[in-house]
């Protein structure tokens, strides 16, 4: 079985692009950065978890210095030259940040808005600008399509029992306690469902493997849902960019540049490793709640407080310089990746449809016809 050391090492050597399933990847499409600009001192908060490690490497090959502060509970593979300090948040253990100063800090790792105030209030006077990396979930509950950047958002759930609306209103705060302590140096971005290698979720990663799996496939949703996700690398590219060009407020990440629709992701995904499979379209909502399918991202069931949850505007980011690699590199990558990935998380992976609903399903939407 390949390792992570392979996986990166084949990415390296190919510019970025994996070479999985046999395939070769597509060439990278995303908007052209901008020239190098001066080196940058860049602490980030957080760094060997999904996001941090890809923030961390492309920052590296720009030019820029980096240093990590961590609990020291994970590793990741970094350049040789990352300076790690270790701490916790969580504790209020920030003495190793103290005395130091960067040109720009990275919040990688923050739900918690006291964690944020403490690490915020701590560097204010000694970073010069603060980009959080929030989520679209800001938006909940989506009750309508189209929202940008100057939609309101709440600051205290209208119902503590909704996982959704408690996720969303902690993001939220962190997002204030930034803007407070930093004002017009704060950076604020909004990502939608992250995906790509080093998911630690078994969320998007399902698709690949199941396509490759291939024979008759449920594909759930309407044929005109529309479906968002960035790919983590896309992401954290914009992220430096950003620092780099000195910009300030608030950005929603979500792709692709054009709206995408359900069928049309299973179709393209499906072509990018050349899977030998067959889609079943189950279109009824209550009958997929009923098999408890109510998420395969990127397809969401859209209704009710998650009507609008995948037509998040972003057009701003693009002006700004967010880019998108092609989705067959993306799909073509993770396969790659989940390769790579422990034995004992892939046979025993979190996929929010396993192989056992999945047949279930099939044989009663098969019977009811």
């Amino acid at each position: 079985m390949p390792s992570r050391r392979d996986f990166l090492r084949t990415t390296a050597a190919t510019g970025g692009v994996v070479l999985a399933g046999g395939l070769p990847a597509l060439a990278r499409a995303a908007s052209v950065r901008a020239p190098r600009v001066a080196s940058m001192n860049i602490l980030v908060l957080g760094g060997t978890g999904f996001i941090g490690p890809h923030l961390v490497r492309h920052a590296v090959s720009r030019g820029h210095k980096v240093t990590i502060f961590t609990r020291g509970r994970h590793d990741a593979e970094l350049p040789a030259d990352v300076v790690r300090l270790q701490g916790d948040r969580a504790t209020g253990n920030l003495a190793a940040l103290a005395g130091k100063e960067w040109d720009a800090v990275v919040d990688d790792s923050a739900t918690n808005p006291e964690w944020v105030r403490q690490s915020a209030r701590m560097l204010e006077g000694s970073a010069g600008a603060y980009l959080f990396t929030s989520s679209t979930g800001v938006y909940y509950p989506y009750l309508r399509r189209g929202v940008d950047e100057t939609t309101p958002i709440l600051y205290a759930a209208a119902d503590p029992k909704d996982g959704s609306a408690t996720y969303g209103v902690a993001k939220a705060l962190c997002e204030r306690e930034t803007q407070q302590a930093f004002g017009d140096r704060a950076i604020v971005v909004r990502p939608t469902y992250i995906v790509g290698p080093g998911d630690t979720s078994d969320r998007f990663p399902y698709w690949p493997q199941r396509l490759a799996r291939g024979g008759e496939v449920l594909a759930p949703g309407r044929k005109n849902d529309p479906v968002q996700l960035v790919d983590v690398r896309d992401l954290a590219e914009f992220m430096v960019h950003l620092l780099e060009q000195k910009r300030a407020g608030i950005y929603n990440v979500a792709g692709p540049t054009t709206p995408l629709t359900a069928y049309e992701f299973y179709d393209a995904a499906a072509k990018a490793i050349n899977a030998q499979a067959t889609f079943t379209h189950v279109d009824d909502y209550d009958f997929l709640a009923a098999h408890k399918i109510d998420e395969a991202i990127p397809w969401a069931m859209l209704r009710g407080n998650d009507d609008g949850m995948m037509s998040v505007r972003n057009d701003k980011a693009i002006a700004a310089g967010l880019g998108f690699r092609p989705l067959a590199t993306t799909v073509r990558d993770t396969l790659g990746w989940w390769a790579t990935v422990p034995e004992a998380r892939r046979a025993k992976p979190h996929f929010t449809i396993t192989l056992e609903q999945e047949a279930r399903a099939l044989a009663d939407w098969h019977a009811r016809k």
